[in-house]
């Protein structure tokens, strides 16, 4: 556009020049020329516009939208509209407690009240990404400040709305997911409305008042020694039964020798058992005392 610029200026300078006298005069020819290839080369080049990869572009002249978006790559245009450019890939949104870590530098978690009155603090991340076709709509109803006029704003008032249905500590465990999947839906809806596509949302963290943190770990802390004791309590149990098995055990076995064994089959154990012995010895016996033996050991 610079270019044409001074290739009028050029023409008009030299057509001037034509018309009066003066020393430049034998010049004319040269401005006139100089002029036309600047007025042709800035028209080639206004009316050639690239597109980068992961963006569109849309045409605006003298404050009207086209509805017809520019692919990446070289496109011929108008050489006196102006393109405006949208980036189609994924994007993020995040909202942060810690300082950096977020789309803004300071605090920017989203703090709700639950449905039992308590005040969370959620941080939270939004994957999204423009719609194509629907880039001119945007441009017209919203701008290029997407991020601030629709993302950030509807994303903390749709997690505020839904997460007074939940009480605190459901919000920390066993609803989270629930939750999470309720305001994807929410905003899903909204953010179509508006020409835009959520992927992904992702509540990075959940903060409860110190209150309800310490009366949680308390509560985990309870029903671990519970378990424990109650781990305790079969051990003794299985224990108490080995043992009772056992002093059966060897109540039967006193009752069997008590009533089941004969003098001659005592001799019998008696001497199976000295036989063994790895010493010598002399065994006698004694027919009128069945049960009497002299051992001569060596």
């Amino acid at each position: 556009m610079v270019a044409v610029l001074f290739g009028i200026v050029l023409l008009i300078i030299g057509f001037a020049l034509a018309k009066a006298e003066t020393p430049l005069k034998p010049y004319v020819g040269i401005v006139k020329i100089v002029g036309i290839v600047l007025l042709l080369a800035g028209v080639i080049f206004s009316a050639v516009f690239q597109i980068e990869p992961g963006q569109v572009g849309v045409q605006k002249l003298f404050g009207k939208v086209s509805n017809k978006t520019l692919e990446s790559g070289l496109n011929i245009i108008n050489p006196l509209v102006e393109v405006v450019t949208f980036d189609i890939r994924t994007q993020n949104y995040t909202m942060s407690g810690v300082n950096d870590e977020g789309t803004k530098a300071s605090d920017d978690a989203i703090r709700v009240l639950s449905a039992d009155g308590l005040e969370v603090v959620i941080d939270l991340t939004v994957l999204y990404k423009v719609t194509p076709s629907e880039a001119p709509r945007i441009l017209k109803e919203l701008g290029t400040d997407y991020k601030n006029t629709i993302v950030r704003p509807l994303c903390r008032t749709k997690i505020r709305d839904n997460a007074v249905y939940y009480d605190a500590v459901a919000l920390y465990s066993t609803k989270r997911d629930e939750f999470q999947d309720r305001i994807f839906k929410s905003i899903e809806t909204d953010f179509k409305a508006r020409g835009l596509e959520l992927e992904q949302l992702l509540v990075r963290n959940i903060t409860l008042p110190e209150s309800v943190k310490t009366t949680i770990e308390s509560k985990i802390n309870a029903e671990q020694e519970a378990q424990k004791m109650t781990f305790v309590l079969q051990k003794e149990k299985q224990e108490a039964e080995r043992k009772r098995v056992e002093a059966q055990g060897i109540a039967d076995y006193q009752t069997i020798l008590s009533t089941g064994l004969s003098d001659k089959q005592l001799q019998y154990e008696m001497i199976k058992a000295i036989a063994t012995s790895p010493n010598a010895k002399l065994i006698f016996m004694d027919a009128k005392k069945p049960a009497s033996i002299i051992v001569d050991g060596k």
